[in-house]
C-alpha cells in the first residue's frame, strides 16, 4: 500500500480572533473507524472546541467530526468528547498553566501528518478584551488598503 501526501487540515479561524494564542502543541487524538475516515473527507469542525483535564487526561470538547457518509450502524456520535495523547511532562506543564486566571486551552488545527495519523494542534489562550478585537480588525483593513494601492 502506497502512502499518499495528505493535504488535509481543519483550522479554527475564531481561536486566533477571539484569543491570544501564547504557546502552541500538537497532541495525538484517540478516535474510531469512521471518525478518522470522516476527517480524511475534512468533514469536521472545531469552531467551537476547547480543552479540559479529568484527572490527569486532557479532554477535547466542541470539536464535531461528521458522520462517516459509508458508515452502517457502527457510526460514531459526531460530537462526543474525544481523548488528548501527550506525554506526562508535558500534560503537567499545560495543566499548571491553564489553572492560572484567564488562560483557558483551545484546538486551533486539525490535520493529518505525514504517517497518517491525526494530529490536532491545541494552543494555551488568553481571552481578548473588545478593543483588542477592534484593532485587530482595523490594522486589517488598513493593510488591505495599503496592498489595494500598492497594486
Amino acid at each position: 500500500m502506497s502512502k499518499q501526501k495528505s493535504n488535509i487540515s481543519i483550522k479554527n479561524k475564531k481561536a486566533s480572533f477571539n484569543f491570544e494564542l501564547v504557546e502552541k502543541l500538537v497532541a495525538g487524538i484517540v478516535l474510531g473507524g469512521t471518525e478518522i475516515k470522516s476527517i480524511r473527507e475534512g468533514k469536521a469542525n472545531l469552531a467551537d472546541a476547547y480543552c479540559f483535564f479529568i484527572g490527569n487526561e486532557l479532554w477535547v470538547s466542541g470539536m464535531n467530526i461528521a458522520e462517516y457518509s459509508h458508515g452502517s450502524y457502527n457510526n460514531h456520535d459526531p460530537g462526543q468528547d474525544r481523548k488528548l495523547l501527550l506525554n506526562k511532562r508535558e500534560l503537567r506543564k499545560l495543566k499548571k498553566k491553564s489553572q492560572d486566571k484567564g488562560f483557558t486551552i483551545v484546538a486551533t488545527r486539525l490535520f493529518i501528518n505525514e504517517r497518517g495519523l491525526a494530529k490536532l494542534e491545541i494552543a494555551l489562550a488568553r481571552g481578548k478584551r473588545e478593543y483588542d478585537k477592534r484593532q485587530e480588525i482595523k490594522k486589517r483593513d488598513i493593510n488591505r488598503e495599503l496592498d489595494r494601492i500598492i497594486r
